[in-house]
């Protein structure tokens, strides 16, 4: 695209979301150690990531939710460049028929709060609403999946945290609802204009494919339920390169990593990133620094 005098690039985010929770066993290129994880957050962030989102690990274990060990490596990539880092949270978890609760709501957010109380924390992230982890693909011998619960109790604990912090949230929309409960549910709270994350997913039987119908409808209920609010695109286990050229045409940004693209991917994560950034240049677009970022986040209210 050849610009004409006067005419100002538009800027899209690239967020990396490093590893997700998936282990090396289903996505074997994840980076699973502190140092690993920081190494590879300051890598992508070099190449154009605008925002690094991680899940803590500690040694190649399983993922942790340890504030100690996400401010090590929050740190560790803040001391040599100047980029969002945000953390994931626990899962809300019930157990016996009637469902009742293990963790209570301050529980499962202390650790964020931790976080925040430091002032490591750009983004507040609370996913809002619920659904069943059924996979697409199920068999006779199939185990029952999982339910991903955030009771509307917990939507308003972690939105009155984000008011009280003069946080922005960031909204996972894994199903037509949750934008709409989420948009009502952060007017009410009077929290900073949340960023629709707006997923699309393949291997869990969750929302919508990445489709480029899907994509219009959720821009559709977007435009209605919160016009004018920042939004991308992510995945779960979800090649989402057919929907790129729709997204930056139409205002969005994009989130790419090892967290959201197919299991068994062998693409390493600043491959993805670097992909990313030629593909916002290709079409008359620029990567965001951090300061264009949070800028444009400033002036959304």
């Amino acid at each position: 695209m050849d610009l004409q005098e006067g005419d100002t690039v538009r800027k899209v985010w690239i967020e990396a979301a490093l590893n997700g929770s998936w282990g090396r066993a289903l996505q074997p290129g994840i980076p699973d150690t502190v140092e690993t994880i920081i190494a590879e957050g300051v890598a992508c962030a070099r190449a154009g990531a605008t925002i690094i989102h991680v899940h803590a690990y500690d040694g190649g274990g399983p993922q942790t939710y340890d504030w100690q060990v996400y401010a090590r490596i929050i740190e560790g990539i803040r001391n040599q460049v100047d980029v969002p880092v945000y953390p994931s949270y626990p899962a809300f978890i019930t157990t016996g028929s009637d469902g009742s609760p293990l963790a209570d709501v301050a529980a499962r957010f202390a650790d964020i709060e931790e976080l925040a109380a430091r002032g490591l924390l750009d983004f507040a992230v609370i996913d809002p609403g619920s659904v069943n982890l059924s996979l697409t693909k199920i068999t006779a011998d199939t185990q029952p999946g999982g339910t991903y619960m955030n009771p509307e109790s917990h939507i308003r604990y972690a939105l009155d945290f984000a008011a009280r912090r003069g946080l922005h949230t960031d909204f996972a929309i894994y199903e037509p609802g949750f934008l709409r409960a989420g948009a009502a549910l952060a007017r009410a709270s009077g929290v900073k204009v949340p960023i629709y994350r707006l997923m699309f997913c393949n291997l869990i039987a969750v929302g919508f494919p990445p489709k480029p119908y899907a994509l219009a409808a959720y821009l559709a209920l977007l435009e209605e339920e919160a016009p004018g609010a920042p939004w991308m695109i992510a995945g779960v286990s979800a090649d989402l390169r057919p929907l790129f050229t729709d997204t930056i045409a139409r205002g969005g940004h994009l989130r790419v990593g090892l967290e959201d693209a197919p299991l068994g991917t062998t693409a390493t994560i600043l491959e993805l990133v670097e992909e990313a950034v030629r593909t916002v240049r290709e079409h008359g677009a620029e990567p965001a620094t951090p300061a264009e970022m949070r800028q444009a986040l400033a002036a959304s209210g």
